[in-house]
């Protein structure tokens, strides 16, 4: 017997194509879906383009079936949109209260496993599958875009070695290693077997297969010093032109925003390696929302960008020369601004550029989908490297996690490509206070 799956609007919001993910067993849709996308499909966001794009998927699968009988699926599956389903007394049973939609779509799961058929619930909503699961109803998150985030690629790991072999690392500025024991831009933290403060640390290059020494991170950089191992292998990729990717992932206060801010400071103002940075992120907010907010486009994103705000200050702070010549701190970051070389912009206003020669950083990228971080960085032209930042353990987006994230994804697919880097961090450094709440709280 054929599986069907019952599919909830949130799983096609997530991935308008998500049709296709099913092999070819029975895909169906209950109209309360469709009535859902219709409501979406007028906003001007990530869902109101995903809506827009799975109701064009669905018109063109109309081609390949009746109405009665379903549409054939490329992949021999066949996708079938439900309608006229009487839920009340089914609802009165139950105690589900028919006004709600997602109440309406479990229920026609519940309908058809009555029947007899092989039902599966998929839903990015926690609490439907919870109640589709007390239903009986067999259920599952969609997953063809998860990653298992407890073996997440770190982008370094740890050597242990005799004294002497690190003395050669040292000395011949190279160490040898077998061939695919590393992906490439990964560091190794070499450590001696019985003096454990005896260390290295090395990046690897794969033309040669060796542990090469970090030739970029030395000395400040725009008057920020890395205060650990961590901080110095993410400072190696951010100040490399040649990795063009570079995903920083770890809990809050551990420096990801500072050091890429900081990196980018020094490649823009200083080394001009690149005409601009530009820094965006995610709108979406702690807690409840404070609703409209009044003035320009600037002005508003202002109110959105105080964590990069924060860490401008502390970086130009920081630098006492570039402070006392050119003023204020908070006069030096709006001349920058003025004079284009800094550009905060919305993650709303990335998609159909084309953005060449800049320093790309996109904080909190925990909040994006896959399919977001992919626009995102498909947005990069020539000369244009891209950070991504972000703390997988703190995700406001309902409908995504730690495994199913936007940034977690990206660092599963890219590890191997040699124009990417990443790092994971650890440890914080804002203050004991931080370090203390990210690992208690």
């Amino acid at each position: 017997m054929k599986k069907t799956f019952v599919l909830d609007t949130n799983v096609i919001l997530h991935n308008p194509h998500s049709l296709f993910s099913f092999a070819d067993n029975i895909v169906l849709i209950p109209i309360e879906v469709l009535e859902e996308l219709d409501r979406f499909k007028n906003t001007h966001d990530e869902k109101g383009r995903n809506a827009r794009l799975a109701i064009r998927v669905i018109d063109g699968l109309r081609r390949n079936g009746k109405a009665g009988d379903g549409y054939k699926l490329p992949n021999d599956g066949l996708l079938r949109i439900t309608v006229g389903i009487d839920y009340s007394e089914v609802a009165l049973e139950l105690g589900l209260s028919q006004l709600l939609i997602d109440n309406k779509i479990i229920l026609t799961a519940y309908t058809y496993k009555k029947e007899g058929l092989k039902v599966i619930f998929v839903s990015k909503d926690i609490n439907a599958r919870i109640k589709a699961d007390a239903l009986g109803i067999s259920c599952m998150d969609y997953e063809k875009q998860k990653v298992d985030f407890d073996k997440l690629y770190t982008g370094w790991k740890v050597m242990e070695l005799d004294k002497s072999e690190i003395d050669v690392f040292y000395s011949e500025k190279e160490y040898k290693v077998e061939k695919g024991s590393f992906h490439p831009n990964e560091f190794a933290f070499m450590v001696d077997k019985k003096d454990k403060k005896y260390t290295a640390i090395g990046r690897y290059k794969e033309k040669f297969d060796i542990i090469m020494p970090l030739t970029h991170c030395s000395g400040d950089v725009m008057a920020i010093r890395p205060r650990n191992k961590e901080q110095t292998m993410a400072m190696e990729l951010l100040l490399n032109d040649e990795v063009k990717l570079v995903t920083l992932l770890g809990p809050a206060g551990t420096g990801k925003t500072l050091l890429a801010i900081a990196a980018g400071l020094q490649k823009v103002l200083k080394d001009k390696a690149y005409n601009r940075l530009l820094i965006s992120r995610p709108v979406l907010p702690l807690g409840r929302d404070i609703g409209y907010l009044p003035g320009t486009k600037q002005e508003k994103l202002e109110n959105w960008m105080g964590p990069i705000f924060d860490n401008l200050e502390y970086i130009f702070s920081s630098n006492k020369v570039d402070a006392t010549k050119k003023g204020k701190v908070k006069t030096l970051i709006e001349r920058y601004i003025k004079e284009d070389q800094v550009e905060l912009e919305a993650i709303t206003f990335m998609r159909g550029r084309s953005i060449a020669n800049q320093f790309i950083i996109i904080d909190e990228a925990q909040n994006l989908t896959p399919h977001e971080v992919k626009t995102v960085i498909s947005r990069a032209g020539n000369n244009t490297k891209m950070i991504l930042t972000g703390d997988p353990y703190q995700v406001d987006n309902p409908y995504l996690d730690a495994s199913s994230n936007g940034l977690s994804y990206c660092v599963e697919r890219m590890k191997g490509q040699t124009m990417f880097g990443h790092v994971t961090f650890t440890k914080s450094e804002r203050s004991s206070l931080a370090s203390l709440a990210a690992e208690l709280l």
